[in-house]
């Protein structure tokens, strides 16, 4: 890799340095959990003045020590003492306790406490930004990228927000944050790469924030040192650009303490102890605080935390790198900055940093280094502002695609290759909110894209906090997404496909394959996967669409017309004009009984309580008359019900109705039997005539009313039948022992082979229910939608509602609840 001497890598200049044992070399120790740790380049206590930056107008002292790397010399600052409310203060009673100072954690604080949280505390371990954010500014200021892109809908609110809170931040706490807004172009270098732009901007037009889809001759304008020869377009984003994270950090917690918040640190928690009535008692060595709420913001420390709780939160370390270079004299040359460049398909971002440039690529999920020692034996007990020992090999690909995007790159010097740790979620986004089992134990953790996601996350959660709802939907985000299935094996698994996905197309429908089946396979697993195309619920493998000998069965994403088209089409035929069988096993299902189930289900829902033996649609909504879930609630016997929901919603609703049966003091039993039970749909014209052959129970119109229900068996298996079909045809759900699943299967396909029984999938169902208009919660509704703007005037029975908004102004509406005083 390296010529004799050791000065050229492959095109690219690294610093000189004395040979290993003389002074001055950097050293690198090897800690007993591997990790190699940098301890600097000839570092020298500088007693030379040096004019400190605002970013330390919110630190008392600082210790000054300059650094010699290469031709330059670099000045590295850090925070001393912390201000002395920080030392002194101490509260034993607080309305939140924030647990971690880097930059998400200090966002909340402020927030709270602007919009008038009192007692509000923020007790960070070591120092504010040890940890992923010191990652980002270590040696190299205004390393964290600001972009208003995101590929969804409502992430870009996040992005929004955050990027607006930070050009202004500066004048609200005389703090500067180091905020450079250049822009950003992504680069498409195929004709898909192209498809996918054209694809975003059909979904621009639900935010403010500019993007546009620019010409080569534009590129070229921008960003003049590119090698054209490949680009056929980029997506430009006005205002993007990238921010010092420390010094944003610093101003947020400026903002904090001007609002009242108190920021202790240091201050290790060592025990979280839950009450009775909910409260927790939060411990450190300082002494323990007794908190309404807690919120985990801990960084790499969250698993740490979540465990003091008995709660295995699934996040792991990656390995992210990237590059400095010296001065390079075309950038020196340029009258204005460089926007933030990102190379799609070279998987690297890359930018301007002074007069050189700065790139970082992720690497393939085959060469990227999970740390995964920090899962098995936990973080080390002191790493904080550490770095990993740099491994150029691993992301030569990446340096040699940048060189040719960017000449100039081949003939400057590397002055610093800087490799840290970043925490992410098995899907690269991070957890946000309450969690399901834990009451008053919130979360913000996961954050691979931290900087850009605090002031947003700290925004969002701050009022859902003080409203007791979340301000707009951000299921993507939910902690309740995973749950016990979600092992270490599957997270680092995904993490690793996550991170080596960053720069992939984003196709609709996408589907990611790494560390699946999970243990949550349906009982016809085995008898299926091999007849078709999965889908991904929640940890369980779904049937999107099936196959017929000869047709194309692999996975084919596309923003065209794909291989699963005509046999989707064949499917809804099939329920149309027979009969089909469905695997609906992912639903969420729920048992709720006791001397208070009707009061509390009166009081969730805004429909009416079903009679016994019958079945309806209810919604739940917020204290604001947003749609926050809607089930179907069976009333299967006297104050015993099954209430069931989507796949995705399964812990986000548990939640829900966990913390107001517990609010209101309910007596009920709530049981989550989502993985005890399997579910088969019938659909079609001839369903009855199928199931008729296999029960004595009368299926006609008469005996078996629509919407009604009945525990019947059919050739001898149980089965909770309940007359309902999602595709609007004739059609029976069919609950029972998981265990059953094939056993039923086959009796239902054998029995059905006169009408021309046939499997069809989840794709097939939505068009179907399309067809039927029927809504489906996060598509028709969510958080973001009352129910009459979802056309849901049927399941809502306003005579319940104490405060009945104006159906005509919804934007002005007035208490819209599910029976809270």
């Amino acid at each position: 890799m390296l010529r004799s001497g050791g000065q050229w890598l492959r095109g690219l200049r690294l610093p000189r340095f004395p040979p290993r044992g003389t002074p001055g070399r950097p050293r690198s120790v090897c800690s007993r959990e591997g990790v190699r740790i940098s301890k600097g380049f000839r570092c020298q206590d500088s007693p030379i003045p040096i004019p400190l930056p605002s970013r330390l107008l919110a630190v008392s002292s600082v210790s000054i020590r300059r650094w010699s790397v290469g031709r330059q010399t670099q000045v590295y600052i850090r925070e001393g003492n912390p201000p002395s409310s920080a030392e002194t203060q101490w509260k034993d009673r607080a309305e939140t306790v924030i647990i971690g100072g880097g930059c998400v954690g200090v966002s909340l604080a402020y927030h709270l406490a602007k919009a008038g949280m009192k007692d509000v505390v923020l007790l960070e371990k070591s120092e504010l930004t040890a940890g992923s954010t010191w990652h980002a500014v270590r040696k190299t200021p205004q390393n964290c990228l600001t972009t208003y892109f995101h590929p969804g809908i409502n992430l870009k609110k996040i992005h929004y927000y955050s990027i607006k809170l930070y050009e202004k931040l500066e004048e609200e706490t005389g703090q500067a944050v180091g905020f450079h807004q250049p822009g950003s172009i992504r680069i498409a270098t195929t004709p898909v790469r192209v498809d996918e732009f054209k694809y975003q901007m059909t979904r621009t037009g639900w935010h403010a924030t500019e993007q546009y889809i620019i010409e080569p001759e534009k590129i070229q304008e921008m960003f003049p040192l590119l090698n054209m020869n490949k680009i056929l377009a980029g997506l430009y984003n006005p205002g993007d650009g990238h921010i010092d994270p420390y010094s944003l950090t610093m101003a947020l917690a400026a903002g904090a303490r001007k609002y009242g918040a108190l920021l202790k640190y240091p201050a290790l928690v060592t025990s979280l102890k839950p009450r009775s009535d909910g409260t927790w008692d939060v411990e450190t060595p300082q002494g323990s605080v007794r908190a309404n709420r807690i919120v985990n913001a801990a960084g790499f420390w969250a698993r740490e935390v979540g465990k003091m709780i008995g709660l295995e939160h699934p996040l792991i370390p990656v390995q992210h790198q990237y590059v400095v270079t010296s001065s390079i004299p075309e950038v020196k040359a340029l009258k204005r900055e460089l926007p933030v460049l990102r190379d799609l398909e070279g998987s690297f971002y890359l930018r301007q940093e002074r007069d050189g440039l700065l790139f970082g690529p992720y690497e393939s999920q085959e060469k990227m280094k999970v740390q995964d020692t920090w899962v098995t034996n936990g973080v080390p007990p002191g790493f904080g502002k550490e770095l990993f020992e740099s491994d150029l090999d691993r992301i030569m690909e990446h340096i040699e695609i940048a060189m040719e995007m960017v000449p100039v790159l081949k003939k400057a010097d590397i002055i610093n290759v800087v490799n840290g740790p970043i925490t992410y979620s098995p899907d690269i986004l991070p957890m946000v909110g309450p969690h399901q089992g834990v009451r008053n134990y919130w979360v913000a953790v996961g954050f691979g894209y931290g900087i850009i996601h605090a002031g947003g996350v700290g925004k969002y959660l701050s009022d859902w906090i003080l409203h007791g709802e979340p301000p707009f939907d951000l299921i993507e985000l939910d902690p309740n997404r995973y749950g016990k299935w979600t092992t270490t094996q599957y997270t680092e698994a995904k993490a690793r496909e996550s991170y080596g996905f960053n720069n992939i197309v984003g196709y609709p429908k996408e589907e990611r394959f790494a560390g699946r089946p999970t243990q949550r396979v349906s009982g016809l697993y085995k008898t299926l996967e091999s007849k078709c195309s999965m889908g991904f619920h929640a940890g369980w493998e779904q049937p999107h669409w099936f196959y017929k000998p000869g047709q194309d069965t692999g996975y084919r994403p596309s923003f065209r017309r794909t291989n699963w088209f005509e046999p989707v089409g064949s499917e809804y035929k099939q329920v149309m004009q027979r009969v089909g069988v469905i695997d609906l096993s992912p639903f969420g299902k729920f048992n709720i009984k006791g001397q208070d189930s009707i009061r509390l289900l009166d009081h969730l829902f805004a429909n009416v309580i079903p009679k016994v033996g019958f079945t309806n649609i209810s919604h739940m909504l917020t204290p604001k008359g947003r749609v926050y879930a809607e089930l179907t609630v069976s009333h299967q016997s006297p104050g015993e019900f099954l209430l069931v929901t989507g796949s995705g919603s399964e812990l986000h609703d548990l939640r829900w109705i966990e913390e107001e049966a517990v609010r209101g003091r309910y007596d009920v039993e709530i049981k989550n039997v989502t993985d005890e039970f399997g579910v088969l749909g019938v659909a079609g014209p001839h369903a009855r005539k199928v199931l008729q052959k296999l029960t004595s129970e009368d299926l006609s119109d008469d005996a078996f009313k629509f919407l009604q229900t009945k525990s019947l068996k059919f050739s001898n298996i149980p089965v909770t039948a309940i007359r309902i079909s999602y595709t609007g045809e004739l059609g029976w759900e069919l609950y029972h022992r998981r265990e059953d699943s094939a056993a039923l299967y086959d009796v239902i396909m054998n029995a059905g082979q006169e009408e021309g029984i046939d499997n069809f999938g989840t794709y097939a169902m939505n068009a179907l229910r399309l067809e039927k208009a029927f809504r489906a919660w996060g598509s028709e509704m969510n958080c973001d939608t009352n129910p009459l703007e979802a056309g849901l005037e049927y399941f809502v029975k306003l005579n319940k509602f104490y405060d009945v908004p104006s159906v005509s102004r919804p934007e002005k509406a007035g208490a819209w609840s599910s029976g809270r005083p």
